[in-house]
């Protein structure tokens, strides 16, 4: 089982089915895992090839281990694009407030 971490910063799990020398990486099972906060979801991707350009880095995953915390609480695909919005949004409002400030000279 590996994690792909990608150039756009999303995160996929999946068992590696094959892989080239330029990282070109198939998985099967493929879910994208998307982590706001303490909250997380898995979407589900099923057969998904990986072109090896996107790739920043490949770890395999314990199948032993607990992947995650235990204070990550699972929720719905709806409720996680919400909480994406709202930390964009967020995070676009903290950019704009900088560049207000600026004239400050912090």
């Amino acid at each position: 089982k590996l994690l792909v971490l990608l150039r756009d910063g999303r995160k996929l799990l999946g068992l590696l089915r094959s892989f080239d020398q330029f990282a070109n990486v198939i998985l099967e099972g493929a879910c994208e895992r998307v982590i706001v906060g303490d909250l997380y979801c898995d979407i589900p991707l099923g057969l998904y090839v990986i072109r090896g350009e996107n790739v920043v880095l490949i770890g395999e995953l314990d199948l032993e281990k607990e992947e995650l915390p235990s204070r990550m609480n699972p929720v719905s695909e709806a409720e996680i694009k919400r909480a994406q919005k709202a930390e964009r949004e967020a995070t676009d409002l903290k950019g704009s407030m900088r560049k207000r400030m600026e004239f400050l000279d912090f």
